[in-house]
């Protein structure tokens, strides 16, 4: 019985050389081989895919459905393929990930130790910034991103969720009371974060879409996450961050998580995003694996 994938494969290097010699050529078969696995296709399908002459080839309607499909799983048999084979190859090279300040510090430094001793042929540079770079021009082999992804050429892998907080010091709230509605934020000192849109200096988005949008005023911004922690921390405002950021804080009783009338606005999420080719270098593979280990065993680490 002739294989049905060589069938395949045949078949679609007949339509994208133009003929079944051509397509006999690149698999290293005969023509009259070639044909017989056309043949046998055709019969298996009770229909027409080509309809052949001495000089050319002419797709069949049931050919142009059946060589989209025939495409598409060629493709993905391919894909998993190389991918099973590539787990066979060490990581090896520089890597270099592009991740939030305090993201980084908190949550990702700690892990490489252990991952850098499972892939010792790895390097591993990190760029700790809260401004967004573009991985492409910055020759960046991936990057975390915390927040709702936009259109893009990168391709994405959720690695866990990320709630928003809105807190302030036991010290803060005893002198200035605690708002109980979105509303009540106006009267506040609030900390804003100047490199976002949702939770800035200007105003803070509620609702899980961000739908409502409530203006806020205060005497300290900083485009870092750290920095407004220490200030609220310190008796000065509200501040309206991460969970993985208040988070520690909040455990040891410094911070005071505030519940208002409205939901804090849905991030989207923490997202690996890398280079859109069909297989992610081993280097990259390996990195996303990882975490995707960790935060899948610990969702709740911050």
């Amino acid at each position: 019985m002739l294989d049905r994938m060589t069938g395949m494969r045949i078949f679609v290097q007949a339509v994208t050389t133009g003929s079944l010699s051509g397509a006999a050529r690149w698999l290293g078969v005969s023509p009259a081989m070639a044909a017989r696995h056309v043949d046998a296709l055709e019969a298996r399908l009770g229909i027409k895919l080509l309809h052949r002459t001495t000089r050319r080839l002419h797709l069949t309607e049931a050919g142009a459905t059946y060589l989209d499909a025939c495409r598409r799983i060629l493709a993905e048999i391919d894909e998993v393929e190389a991918d099973v084979a590539s787990r066979r190859i060490e990581a090896s090279g520089l890597l270099r990930v592009n991740i939030p300040l305090s993201f980084g510090t908190r949550f990702i430094s700690p892990l490489l130790p252990a991952f850098m001793r499972r892939h010792p042929a790895l390097s591993v540079e990190l760029g700790l910034s809260d401004t967004q770079v573009d991985l492409l021009e910055g020759g960046w082999d991936l990057a975390i991103r915390i927040g709702r992804l936009g259109d893009s050429p990168l391709r994405a892998r959720k690695l866990g969720e990320c709630k928003m907080l809105v807190c302030a010091a036991p010290a803060y709230l005893h002198r200035h009371g605690t708002p109980q509605r979105v509303s009540d934020l106006s009267q506040h000192n609030c900390l804003g974060y100047t490199l976002s849109t949702s939770v800035g200096p200007q105003e803070w988005a509620f609702g899980p879409e961000g739908e409502v949008r409530v203006p806020i005023a205060g005497n300290i911004t900083a485009n870092n996450g750290e920095a407004l922690l220490t200030m609220a921390v310190g008796g000065l405002g509200i501040i309206y961050q991460p969970e993985f950021i208040v988070a520690d804080a909040l455990n040891r009783g410094k911070l005071e998580s505030i519940g208002l009338d409205l939901a804090s606005i849905d991030t989207g999420g923490i997202h690996a995003l890398y280079p859109s080719q069909r297989r992610p270098p081993a280097k990259v593979r390996v990195m996303i694996d990882y975490l995707l280990e960790v935060f899948a065993n610990a969702p709740n680490a911050w």
